[in-house]
């Protein structure tokens, strides 16, 4: 079962200890503040280094590099859109960003997955609409995929991960 495989916390992504974390990135990939900016500072100056060398990643895309100092052996750089108005194609460029991540993870053979709620901070995505768009993403890929075998929401306060439990509880089975 699909539901099965996915999980949910409250927590730092940095200290997750799964294969590989995902970073709410910008497009440059040069660090920035929140999720993104906690991940340069917890792999060190060698993720900057190697982010610097893939030259940037469009929005809904996705870029994967070593962890570094992570405990995740890789970290997938996805850039999700800035919320404007919800009509500029943010619903398409933020489900593109969860369908690369996955594709990335599963061509690395990533067993564990973790993700941030992906441009619901700074970015300003309503946190419910884009959760309903991460769980049908990643139950889509895993129900398509045998890897990854599970994925982690990580969640930084308690209402993130109210809404994330709820939508996951929605799934079937």
């Amino acid at each position: 079962m699909v539901r099965d495989r996915i999980r949910v916390e409250q927590g730092d992504i940095t200290g997750q200890h799964v294969d590989a974390i995902v970073n709410a990135a910008n497009s440059t990939l040069l660090g920035g503040g929140g999720v993104d900016g906690a991940i340069h500072r917890a792999a060190g100056p060698e993720l900057l280094d190697a982010c610097r060398s893939i030259g940037g990643c469009p929005t809904g895309e996705a870029r994967i590099t070593m962890g570094f100092n992570l405990a995740a052996m890789y970290v997938i750089h996805t850039v999700g859109p800035v919320w404007v108005d919800g009509n500029q194609g943010e619903d398409d460029l933020l489900a593109n960003a969860y369908r690369s991540s996955m594709e990335l993870a599963r061509t690395h053979d990533a067993a564990t997955v973790a993700f941030p709620a992906i441009s619901t901070g700074a970015y300003g995505f309503p946190l419910e609409r884009a959760t309903r768009i991460a769980v049908r993403e990643v139950a889509a890929a895993l129900e398509a995929h045998s890897m990854p075998e599970r994925v982690t929401f990580v969640c930084f306060d308690a209402g993130t991960a109210e809404v994330y439990e709820t939508i996951v509880a929605e799934l079937p089975g």
